[in-house]
C-alpha cells in the first residue's frame, strides 16, 4: 500500500508543480515561446481551457490558472487523506493542508530554481540555453532585492546562497 501511496502522491505532486510553474512563468512573464515554457502550457491546457471559458481573467491575474493550482491541490490533500484512511478531515483542516501544500510546493519549486539558476551562471556564464532563459525569469524577481541588500563580494554574487537559505528556513518552519 505504501508503493501506491508513494506513486500517487508523486505524480499529484508533479502535477501541482506544473501547475503552479504555469502561474509563476505568467506573474514573471517569462518568454512563452520557450521550449520549456511552451512544454507547460501544453501539458496544462486541457485544463487551463475550459476554466478560461467559464473564469474570466481579473486585472493580470489568470483566475484560470489560480483555480487549477487550488483544484489540483485540493484533489492532492484529498486523496492522500483517503489513502492513508484518515477519512474525509473537516473543512478548516482541508483548507489548510491544501495551502501548507501550496506553499511546500512554491518554495521547493523556487529552491530547485534558484539551485540551478546559480548553477547554471558557475558552469557557463553568459551563455544561453532555453532552460536558463526560463530561470532568469522565474528567479530574478526573488533575488533582485537580495542583491540590494547584499552586493557581491568582489563579483562573486551570493544573493542565491542567501535566497535558498531563507527558503531552507521557511521549509523548516512550516513543519
Amino acid at each position: 500500500m505504501s508503493a501506491i501511496s508513494f506513486i500517487v502522491e508523486t505524480l499529484l505532486s508533479l502535477a501541482l508543480f506544473v501547475f503552479l510553474a504555469r502561474l509563476l512563468l505568467q506573474w514573471t512573464r517569462a518568454d512563452f515561446r520557450n521550449v520549456f515554457c511552451q512544454a507547460v502550457v501544453r501539458i496544462t491546457n486541457p485544463l487551463i481551457l475550459p476554466l478560461r471559458r467559464v473564469l474570466p481573467p481579473v486585472g493580470k491575474v489568470d483566475t484560470a490558472s489560480v483555480v487549477a493550482v487550488l483544484l489540483i491541490a485540493t484533489i492532492e490533500v484529498g486523496t492522500l487523506f483517503a489513502l492513508h484512511g484518515l477519512g474525509v478531515p473537516p473543512l478548516l483542516a482541508w483548507v489548510r493542508q491544501v495551502l501548507v501544500e501550496i506553499a511546500r510546493t512554491l518554495l521547493w519549486t523556487y529552491f530547485y530554481s534558484i539551485f540551478l539558476y546559480a548553477l547554471l551562471s558557475l558552469i557557463a556564464p553568459g551563455g544561453y540555453s532555453p532552460l536558463q532563459s526560463v530561470l532568469t525569469s522565474l528567479c530574478e524577481p526573488v533575488l533582485r532585492p537580495i542583491r540590494r541588500l547584499i552586493p557581491a563580494i568582489a563579483g562573486l554574487d551570493l544573493s542565491p546562497l542567501w535566497a535558498i537559505i531563507a527558503i531552507q528556513a521557511l521549509i523548516i518552519l512550516m513543519r
